[in-house]
């Protein structure tokens, strides 16, 4: 035998990895060299070559002639040195030249091969079977989804609503256009400013519309949530809840993210429609009229200036028109909630895209909610004074008609007032008709902060208006503006010059024409 023969029939056969050692018996130097073949796995085609190997007259051994292990004296097996294992993203992948007894080949990957060599061996776990790292298209669509922004997220919990016989008003007027399916508009956005009341109206319409089974989907965005103050997860979390719904949508929307893994990354267009269109317009040519329309068909989109990027909140807006809005055939309406910022108010203004397709709400205008805030205050305080131990809150003439009214012209309409006050008042670890009195009387140098869950709301929002507007703007003072523009507004010398200010104003601070209307006073809207 020649030192190459030696060589190879010397070596190991091939073990996987990841089991444990086990003696084998190996073949005497004195045993005839067996004719063996190759066996290669082809890249290409995923298929096995077996190559004969050249050989002449070979006597046959007897296998009874191997040498077996001894249960008293095991044998030492050495690793092999010429085998290299290569994990990789496509399988497991190992090169071995070496020759397999027939007995070893037996439980092997071809047990009924004789003798031959394992010279590659290319193992594609991804074909074999379910793999966790390759989930399902609804399981993408889950991954991609924001579960703090559904109306009844468990993160929002007690969410802000509207009480019992308040904003009756407008909450009928909310209702009777979403349940007027035959009119023309299919768009309702109200505008209103921060604290107007706007989140707790939203959570009230999704709350009566889920309980007449009308409800498609919800989105309430966050300024102050990382997973839900962007538009990346409205589409997806949208599309959740839709199929949600009906398992047929559900088939086709799972089916769409399969198609396409990267939809996600895609267009907000492209996501609406190939995640909600196309497979709503499938379901449509699929049951009749009557199952159509019986169809859950209320969307509602809440906060949407609470989306940390104005181009993306226009963008948004347009992707409703164009997919939602100018499809007649499809079934839903979509009501949206926004404080009068750019991108809604550009939408909605005479020249805006939104202008003639939209019926739009300014809350703050259209409904005076001071009635409404005075019967909050007595009801909600009169609920903590029964529950005082203090006897002074107990009391039927607490809290007094004067507090009542000093409140209600403090709020000046915005519900947000009413319900810190409320706050600040029910902290079981002091007195509330002490606390009340500190409301009323409160001063910026009081030790109590009352206030200070509103200040921060309009910390916020100054914030983010100095950053936008000096940005745009880096050689002008937000604040120093600011402060020229609430100096005039105040004065009692603004009156006789109101004219004036409104047309030169631009000129005085050397600002651009439209500046008056673009960063007025929200008391002038």
């Amino acid at each position: 035998m020649t030192s190459k023969a030696k060589a190879t029939s010397s070596k190991l056969p091939l073990r996987w990895p990841w089991l444990k050692k086990r003696n084998v018996g190996q073949q005497p130097e004195n045993q005839p060299e067996v004719p063996t073949r190759q066996v290669d796995l082809d890249r290409e085609t995923n298929s096995v070559r077996i190559q004969p190997v050249p050989r002449g007259p070979v006597p046959v051994g007897n296998p009874s002639n191997h040498a077996t292990p001894s249960s008293s004296e095991e044998r030492r097996l050495e690793e092999p040195t010429s085998r290299e294992a290569r994990a990789s993203t496509s399988g497991l992948e190992m090169t071995q030249v070496t020759t397999v007894s027939s007995a070893e080949a037996s439980s092997s990957l071809f047990p009924n091969a004789s003798n031959f060599v394992v010279k590659r061996l290319h193992v594609d776990a991804s074909q074999h079977g379910s793999n966790s790292n390759d989930p399902s298209g609804w399981e993408r669509l889950l991954q991609n989804t924001a579960p703090n922004a559904l109306h009844d997220s468990d993160y929002r919990f007690d969410p802000p609503k509207c009480d019992e016989d308040t904003r009756v008003e407008v909450t009928g007027e909310l209702m009777g256009w979403i349940q007027d399916r035959d009119s023309p508009q299919r768009l309702l956005c109200m505008t209103g400013a921060a604290g107007s009341g706007k989140s707790a109206l939203q959570q009230t319409v999704a709350e009566e519309c889920s309980g007449l089974d009308i409800l498609a989907s919800t989105f309430f965005f966050s300024s102050t949530d990382p997973t839900r103050n962007t538009v990346s997860a409205v589409i997806p979390t949208i599309a959740y809840q839709l199929g949600f719904n009906n398992p047929t949508l559900r088939e086709a929307i799972s089916a769409a993210v399969n198609k396409d893994p990267l939809i996600f990354k895609k267009s907000l267009k492209t996501q609406m429609n190939r995640l909600i269109i196309t497979p709503f317009e499938d379901l449509s040519k699929a049951i009749l009229k009557p199952e159509l329309t019986a169809l859950p068909y209320a969307i509602l989109i809440d906060g949407l200036d609470e989306c940390t990027d104005e181009q993306r909140q226009a963008e948004l807006l347009a992707t409703i028109d164009d997919c939602l809005i100018q499809n007649d055939p499809l079934p839903f309406r979509v009501f949206i909630t926004s404080r009068p910022e750019w991108a809604i108010r550009s939408a909605l203004e005479v020249a805006g895209h939104l202008y003639d397709k939209a019926y739009h709400i300014q809350l703050s205008d259209q409904y005076d909610a001071s009635g409404d805030i005075r019967r909050v205050l007595w009801r909600r305080l009169r609920d903590i004074g029964r529950r005082s131990g203090d006897t002074r809150a107990q009391s039927p003439s607490w809290p007094s008609k004067e507090e009542i009214e000093t409140l209600v012209v403090n709020a000046s309409g915005q519900f947000i007032y009413a319900a810190t006050v409320i706050k600040f008042v029910s902290e079981r670890r002091s007195s509330p008709v002490d606390r009340l009195r500190s409301v009323v009387t409160w001063t910026p140098e009081d030790r109590a902060q009352p206030f200070a869950a509103l200040d921060l709301l309009y910390t916020n929002i100054l914030s983010a208006a100095k950053e936008a507007y000096e940005a745009a703007h880096p050689e002008r003072d937000f604040l120093l503006l600011l402060r020229a523009y609430q100096l005039m507004q105040y004065s009692d010398w603004i009156s006789p010059l109101f004219s004036l200010f409104a047309s030169d104003v631009a000129e005085l601070f050397d600002l651009e024409d439209n500046a008056h209307s673009t960063y007025r006073s929200p008391d002038y809207d």
